[in-house]
């Protein structure tokens, strides 16, 4: 087997679970361990540098890095990340001082932005500093897009987001407010930008096409209803209430709706549970709220009587399952169930009636454009694009990330730079040694279970529709639930020429991670693997060829939960924990890279 390169910057990243599952790629375990030791304020810079938006994500992400922490393989629960993230934010002291600042001198660059959304807002934070002047065209009264229009002030406080966007829209961004952009060949001709960003997210949401659908105005698409709540436009709704749809949408809508005055709110479901978009955590805050999910329930018509709506029909579904595949369904019966008004949350899509179709944009039959994956340029040079306007519905974070990746593409594109001349991935490892054998981090297992987030009760949330659900950890719960994170970025780094092959450390390693055995074809070489691989996904560490006996040292990351019990036991210093930084390119780090040599720092 070929001996691993642990100097290419992906191979620790990957071995980063959470990190590596981020589309931004935070590190969470470092700012974890910040928040540890009390540092907030220097945990929620970790975070904005890469997140941005930590108070908001806090409250509101999609957590992708959770069902990949390692914790979860050893027991149900991963680490709270997310709301650790929260509490950050929360607990941090001012750090205004030390936030990115526009340039002193303008380099004499403008850049357009269509959309105050959040990859938007991702591309002016990294632009900024570099001394561009960014205009960001926005069509409503306030920035933020999505995150301020369809998510809830009860799960997204309007103060949180003002103060996260005020630090961005703080540095000077030219932000035009109540300016709708309704046609991209006036913006471009009109001439002064460099570069056009896109971030006008997926605004229309998808209709359904049933009998009755247009004999009443009591029937709604989800994200403009909820958008006409957030902005005061609607006020109130009917007692009964039926949602379409069961994504995380549908449960805003049906939490919403009971905040206007709903006694009865049903989301009405086409398959079983297993199938539904919606986040676990937000199925189960709806049913907290005695929201009632009825599922196999296929809508067939809205039943209008002289202008009112008086329901809908459904066809009650049977499915058949082999494992998570529905292999057959049946219509059991139709059923009748009465409403006053029902909401549409089925999904969103693009809509650029504004992009003129001869501009040299192409977009695929979903309407969603032609774009470089790496680059996020269209194909007219120039035009950029990220988020949902990029990818169609997603998540904020990804917009996030994807809006860093189309700055530093702006950025090369107005230095006159080809896209693809980005600057590489990089790795530094340090040494956690603080003496023969401690180190200066928690190696400790720590059992405890996963805390839970207090939230205020059910009396008191339907006061007002902007009442914040979730209190949020405070600082003694915080200091338990960081105390589960294993710190998977503390790597266990080994050096062959000084093993002396002693056993040692197969003797202490408490998961059998670590194997010496005779070198030979991957097949082999795992076969006699002291543990069975469990993810074979994850990398396999092959050390070089072991001087006593030109045996190798395998160790499986998967299993490692980097304890330092193997450093710690080994008479030589073979092995030693080492914390990992990987660093992503952003706009401007291509100032920096001095080229190839760069590229694998250890």
């Amino acid at each position: 087997m070929q001996p691993t390169d642990p100097r290419d910057p992906d191979y620790y990243h990957r071995v980063v679970d959470c990190q590596w599952a981020c589309p931004a790629h935070t590190d969470v375990p470092e700012y974890i361990r910040l928040i540890a030791l009390g540092r907030y304020g220097d945990a929620y810079l970790v975070n904005r540098a890469t997140n941005v938006f930590p108070g908001i994500l806090g409250r509101v992400c999609d957590r992708p890095c959770e069902p990949a922490c390692r914790r979860g393989r050893v027991e149900a629960s991963p680490v709270a990340i997310c709301r650790l993230k929260r509490v950050a934010a929360d607990l941090r002291e001012d750090i205004t001082a030390r936030l990115p600042r526009a340039a002193e001198r303008r380099n004499g660059k403008r850049v357009a932005c269509v959309g105050a959304g959040p990859a938007s807002l991702t591309v002016a934070n990294d632009l900024l500093p570099l001394g561009y002047e960014v205009v960001i065209f926005e069509q409503h009264a306030w920035p933020g897009g999505l995150m301020r229009s369809n998510i809830p002030a009860f799960r997204l406080p309007a103060a949180v987001l003002d103060e996260e966007i005020g630090y961005i829209t703080g540095m000077g961004a030219d932000l035009r407010l109540g300016t709708p952009v309704r046609s991209l060949a006036a913006l471009l001709d009109s001439g002064g930008f460099a570069a056009v960003f896109i971030g006008s997210g997926a605004p229309r949401g998808k209709e359904l096409a049933l009998p009755g659908r247009d004999a009443s105005e009591r029937i709604h698409i989800g994200i403009a209803w909820l958008e006409s709540v957030a902005f005061g436009h609607v006020t109130a709704i009917g007692e009964r209430v039926l949602i379409i749809g069961v994504g995380n949408t549908a449960m805003d809508c049906c939490r919403t709706a009971l905040r206007l005055g709903a006694r009865s709110v049903q989301v009405m479901a086409r398959k079983p549970r297993g199938f539904f978009k919606a986040s676990a955590w937000e199925l189960e805050d709806a049913e907290e709220e005695h929201v009632a999910i009825v599922v196999n329930h296929a809508p067939k018509a809205f039943v209008v009587h002289d202008g009112r709506l008086q329901g809908m029909t459904f066809e009650r579904l049977e499915y058949e399952l082999d494992g998570e595949r529905i292999t057959a369904q049946r219509v059991i019966e139709e059923v009748f169930v009465p409403c006053d008004d029902v909401i549409l949350a089925i999904g969103q899509e693009n809509a650029f009636p504004w992009i003129e179709r001869d501009l040299g944009i192409e977009f695929d039959a979903h309407e969603l454009p032609r774009l470089d994956p790496v680059t996020f340029e269209s194909t007219r040079r120039g035009v950029f694009f990220g988020g949902d306007a990029a990818c169609g519905p997603r998540n904020i974070i990804e917009a996030v990330a994807q809006g860093h990746a189309a700055a530093l593409s702006i950025d090369l594109h107005c230095r006159g730079e080809p896209l693809n001349a980005r600057p590489p991935h990089a790795v530094t490892l340090q040494s956690r040694k603080i003496g023969l054998h401690e180190w200066s981090y928690r190696n400790a297992w720590d059992g405890r279970e996963r805390r839970l987030v207090p939230h205020i009760s059910l009396r008191e949330r339907f006061r007002r529709l902007d009442v914040e659900v979730e209190l949020g950890f405070d600082a003694a719960r915080a200091a338990e639930e960081v105390r589960r994170c294993l710190n998977c970025d503390i790597q266990t780094v080994f050096e062959a020429p000084r093993c002396i092959e002693c056993d040692a450390c197969l003797d202490i390693c408490p998961t059998d991670c670590l194997t010496i055995t005779a070198d030979g074809a991957p097949p082999a070489v795992q076969a006699r693997l002291r543990a069975p691989r469990l993810h074979p996904a994850q990398p396999l560490f092959v050390s070089a060829p072991l001087r006593q006996t030109g045996r190798i040292m395998v160790k499986d990351e998967d299993l490692c939960v980097h304890c330092g019990l193997c450093a710690e036991r080994c008479p030589t210093g073979a092995w030693d924990m080492r914390k990992s930084w990987v660093h992503i390119p952003q706009a401007g780090d291509e100032a920096r890279c001095q080229g190839p040599a760069q590229r694998r720092r250890a």
